[in-house]
């Protein structure tokens, strides 16, 4: 799964490849918002990230896309 973290303030945003579920995700985001903690994220390789919930700007979560080669794909 695919998730993009923009931070306020920021004008690049965080890309992750991440083994949760959209649910999880949206868990974690709220749980960190209602304590005003951290938004703890690891990707597939094990490397994490923290976040202050209060710099969050948003959280988008998708499905991994293929990526697409040459001319002509639909």
């Amino acid at each position: 799964m695919e998730l993009h973290i923009g931070i306020q303030n920021i004008a690049r945003e965080l890309t992750f490849e991440v083994d949760q579920t959209a649910e999880e995700i949206e868990a974690a985001v709220a749980e960190a918002l209602s304590s005003n903690g951290l938004f703890k994220v690891t990707d597939e390789k094990g490397r994490k990230a923290m976040i202050p919930a209060a710099t969050l700007a948003y959280v988008s979560v998708g499905e991994d896309e293929p990526r697409r080669v040459g001319f002509g794909h639909a």
